[in-house]
């Protein structure tokens, strides 16, 4: 594994709180100019609101994240390597753009498409070219990112479920850094923790805000520029992972069923884990907590069995399948208990 020395972790608190308070105030500016220039969401099949509300507050998001970002590095209060971190920074910065694009003036599906391969294609040979890695790492560094940013996008259907996945992921990926001694992580992981928990008040109470493709792209693009960079960063694949499998068997599930059932697998649906629990009566926010608890108890795990390197990596591995297949046939058991069709 690649370290670096870096600071101890009072010191990463830093950027957390940076991205905490920007995150708070800078939707103050954000929300009036997003409803002057007629940024709304309308509910549509696939929905789980029922009234058009303004959406792309994820450009907030993404600015006080990557201010935060910008200051630690720039200023030294926290000492980091800032060739992998402007590359993962850059990232960031493209995946948001490309959905506020979409956000502002929509996109057709094949240019976005291409535009998320171009930004993975980019972030992913810049990352081999600065950590020195083997080129053959490019094509699976291009795909995860660009497969990531959509994931995060289908995955951003309730209120709390991004903010919550960005919180969870941040706090994992900022732990992973300070524990191998790699500092950029950390400090990118502790931004987007800041930046995601305090989108949560602004989604959930009072008038509340969508974070749109700006933010699910930012969302999906910063965890996926985060997790190749620390992954050529020779990082344990375990701190990586963990934190993303409930999000990508829930995609990837849906996905495989609506392909073996013959629909149109690009159309907009119902069919996630998290939008049929909500179908069954769980609130907005009870299916999100119930996909937040099933990526901690898999993140938990994994990462408690790994010191225990190879006896418990048979145990981590049983446990870690049964969680995630148990989150999997949470909405057939639960409608079975109530007598119903999920």
């Amino acid at each position: 594994m690649i370290e670096s020395s870096g600071p101890g972790w009072p010191q990463f608190l830093v950027p957390a709180a940076i991205a905490l308070v920007l995150g708070l105030l800078l939707p103050l500016v954000v929300r009036p100019l997003l409803r002057r220039w007629g940024i709304v969401d309308v509910p549509g099949h696939r929905s789980s609101h029922t009234t058009p509300t303004i959406r792309g507050m994820g450009l907030a998001t993404a600015i006080a994240a990557l201010v935060a970002i910008a200051l630690c590095s720039l200023s030294g209060l926290v000492e980091v390597d800032r060739s992998v971190l402007l590359v993962v920074t850059i990232g960031m910065v493209f995946c948001a753009a490309l959905g506020w694009g979409e956000d502002y003036r929509g996109l057709p599906v094949r240019w976005r498409a291409g535009y998320q391969l171009l930004i993975g294609l980019s972030i992913s040979v810049s990352l081999t070219v600065v950590l020195a890695t083997p080129a053959w790492w490019i094509p699976v560094g291009t795909l995860a990112i660009a497969g990531y940013i959509n994931v995060a996008n289908f995955m951003d259907g309730l209120n709390g479920i991004s903010g919550l996945h960005g919180f969870v992921v941040g706090v994992a990926y900022s732990y992973a850094g300070w524990a191998t001694n790699i500092s950029w992580l950390t400090v990118c992981g502790a931004a987007l923790a800041g930046a995601f928990l305090a989108f949560l008040p602004w989604n959930l109470a009072g008038k509340r805000v969508f974070l749109g493709d700006t933010g699910s792209y930012f969302l999906g693009g910063a965890i996926a520029c985060c997790a190749v960079g620390a992954f050529l960063s020779n990082i344990y694949v375990e701190y990586i992972l963990s934190p993303v499998i409930i999000y990508l068997a829930d995609s990837g599930f849906t996905l495989l069923k609506r392909i073996y059932q013959g629909e149109a697998w690009y159309q907009p649906h119902r069919q996630h884990v998290y939008q049929r629990l909500t179908d069954l009566g769980f609130s907005h926010l009870g299916s999100a907590l119930t996909v937040t608890a099933a990526t901690l108890a898999v993140t938990v795990v994994t990462v408690t069995a790994l010191p225990f390197e190879v006896d418990g990596t048979l145990w981590m591995g049983l446990l870690v399948v049964c969680i995630v297949a148990l989150y999997l046939a949470l909405p057939t058991i639960l409608a079975k208990v109530k007598g119903r069709t999920a």
